[in-house]
């Protein structure tokens, strides 16, 4: 079995490119993927019969390069690196749906937004009624605060 695969020994270089590839999806942070491009390098080299030991400082060399140059392009194009950036129920903020459920005086009601029923009480109290179009001021843990759109 050792002699099978020192003879393909591309073959677990593609093992190892794949299986790299399948715990990036996982991770999402391009370190991985770096690992994945060193695996794929080497597989090359193994393909052009390259000894073990070469295969070894490819993968080692393609990978460092790859955590140098290729993850930082990689993180600015998919991540946009913002701080400012809002993500989950933040991302809400401005945005406009209609009262799915009214909102009673000083109580609250449901908003349709994307097609997600959010908790929702108005700005000042007052009551909003079904299929007004509202937009998102605030939020307060998973609970909007809207006022009506004019």
């Amino acid at each position: 079995m050792i002699e099978y695969f020192s003879q393909n020994l591309w073959q677990v270089w593609a093992i190892i490119a794949v299986v790299c590839l399948i715990l990036e999806l996982f991770s999402g942070d391009f370190f991985i993927l770096c690992f994945s491009i060193g695996a794929a390098v080497s597989l090359l080299s193994a393909l052009c019969g390259a000894s073990l030991t070469a295969q070894i400082i490819l993968f080692a060399v393609a990978s460092v390069l790859s955590v140098l140059f290729v993850r930082p392009v990689a993180l600015k194009y998919f991540h946009r690196n913002d701080p400012e950036r809002a993500s989950n129920a933040d991302a809400l903020m401005g945005r406009e749906g209609r009262v799915s459920q009214t909102i009673v005086a000083g109580g609250h009601g449901r908003v349709a937004i994307d097609g997600d029923d959010w908790k929702a009480v108005s700005v000042d109290g007052s009551a909003i009624a079904k299929d007004t179009p509202v937009r998102v001021v605030n939020r307060d843990s998973i609970i909007l605060t809207v006022e009506p759109v004019l």
